[in-house]
């Protein structure tokens, strides 16, 4: 279903060796050392360098953002990969040790609103960390990715 989407196109991309040797190091706090690069393919590596139980649920996370965003745009930017719709970026997912980070960028305008405030990622930013599979409630999270998809992203052109 939805993870085999997000690896199939990975196993064509391979991933920087550099990065996925020092991943482990990187998820103690921080994000991962992965380039920035816009595209599918960037961030397909980015999920295939996480190690499990990560590399798993940010498929899921992937598949799902696929499933319930048509005109899905992708990238990896700040060690994480970022999420959007039309000109703006919406939300985020990135491994860390123990977990994944899903970061709404104006999240606090959601409902409900996710009950995460990560530190140094901006006011309004709200989210949900995600420790395995059985963490994924998926139609919250697609309920909060079509809200915030609904309003402009960050980098998107100011009305």
């Amino acid at each position: 279903m939805g993870i085999g989407e997000a690896e199939k196109p990975a196993t064509g991309a391979a991933a920087p060796v550099d990065a996925a040797t020092a991943l482990p190091e990187a998820m103690t706090g921080r994000a991962s050392p992965a380039k920035a690069a816009v595209g599918d393919k960037p961030v397909f590596a980015y999920i295939a360098s996480l190690p499990q139980p990560q590399r798993g649920i940010a498929e899921t996370i992937d598949a799902l953002a696929a499933k319930t965003l048509p005109d899905l745009r992708r990238s990896v930017k700040w060690g994480m990969s970022y999420y959007g719709v039309g000109d703006g970026w919406c939300f985020s997912c990135g491994g860390f040790a123990g977990h994944v980070k899903l970061m709404f960028i104006n999240g606090a305008a959601l409902e409900p609103v996710p009950p995460v405030t990560p530190v140094g990622m901006g006011k309004s930013t709200r989210g949900v960390e995600l420790e395995s599979l059985d963490d994924i409630d998926e139609r919250q999270i697609a309920a909060w990715m079509k809200q915030v998809a609904s309003v402009p992203g960050v980098g998107g052109k100011r009305r």
